[in-house]
């Protein structure tokens, strides 16, 4: 039993000191004065995957390979070390620095779609801010027209498609929480705004029958003053939701609402 556990610590004792070895193996180059020792042991972490290890001895040595043959391959693995550590940020902004920097690099188009990549992984949720979603689109745009031949383009494009749905999505939900907080006004208006924004939608009808039904109800709870010009334009978005969908499912409810606002407009002009 004894023998057992001395077998059991010593085994421990040999991790740990092993684990030791390789920090301070780590340490040593990373305070070495030689741009070189640094450089090597910096691509061969990145090579076995131990990204934040690379990462921290490229920023060391990144000036001093500045101009050098070997200043292209250090900057292209160092916007990477950001991006494998899931740092899409700054790998955006360093993928970025690397195209801008190295105009004639075979590396240039891998970079870009990273640029644009990077900013599609930080788009958030549909109900969060979309500033970088609309990046990302931007960006991904760019690549397309600047490389038109790229295999990445049909990734591109459907990335473009995902994060537009998102947007799509975004603004729709806008429309439904102001026609809730019975804001019709505002409700109408953004959902006008989504038919140009996103002219192929699958959800055209019920967008139009919402502008609709948005448009009477903002008519029935009018001041009296107002109600005229704003059945006006119930009768108006009906006529426009009939043109679009005349055999819709729900054009018996948007028949209802003409009926009513005409009938209204007829008091109007007695």
């Amino acid at each position: 039993m004894i023998r057992k556990y001395l077998k059991s610590g010593l085994f421990f004792v040999l991790i740990a000191l092993l684990s030791m070895s390789c920090r301070t193996e780590f340490e040593r180059v990373r305070t070495s004065t030689d741009p070189e020792v640094i450089y090597k042991k910096g691509m061969e972490y990145f090579d076995n995957g131990e990204y934040l290890r690379a990462q921290t001895l490229f920023e060391i040595i990144v000036n001093s390979f500045r101009g050098s043959a070997k200043a292209e391959e250090l900057a292209f693995k160092y916007a990477y070390t950001h991006y494998y550590l899931n740092s899409y940020l700054l790998a955006s902004h360093y993928f970025e620095n690397f195209s801008n920097t190295y105009t004639s690099s075979d590396k240039r188009e891998e970079a870009d779609y990273l640029k644009a990549y990077s900013n599609y992984l930080l788009s958030p949720n549909f109900r969060l801010d979309q500033t970088y979603t609309i990046k990302a689109i931007e960006q991904f745009q760019l690549f397309i027209n600047s490389y038109r031949n790229s295999d990445r383009v049909a990734s591109a494009n459907e990335l473009i498609d995902e994060c537009r749905k998102k947007l799509e999505k975004k603004e729709f939900e806008q429309g439904k929480l102001y026609f809730n907080l019975k804001d019709y006004s505002a409700a109408v208006h953004t959902f006008e705004n989504l038919l140009k924004d996103f002219p192929e939608t699958a959800d055209a009808e019920e967008i139009r029958f919402l502008i609709l039904q948005s448009a009477f109800l903002y008519a029935e709870n009018s001041f009296y003053e107002l109600q005229k010009e704003r059945y006006e334009l119930a009768v108006e978005k009906y006529n426009d939701f009939h043109r679009k969908f005349p055999a819709s499912k729900y054009i018996n409810e948007a028949r209802d609402m003409l009926r009513m606002s005409e009938a209204k407009l007829k008091t109007f002009s007695t």
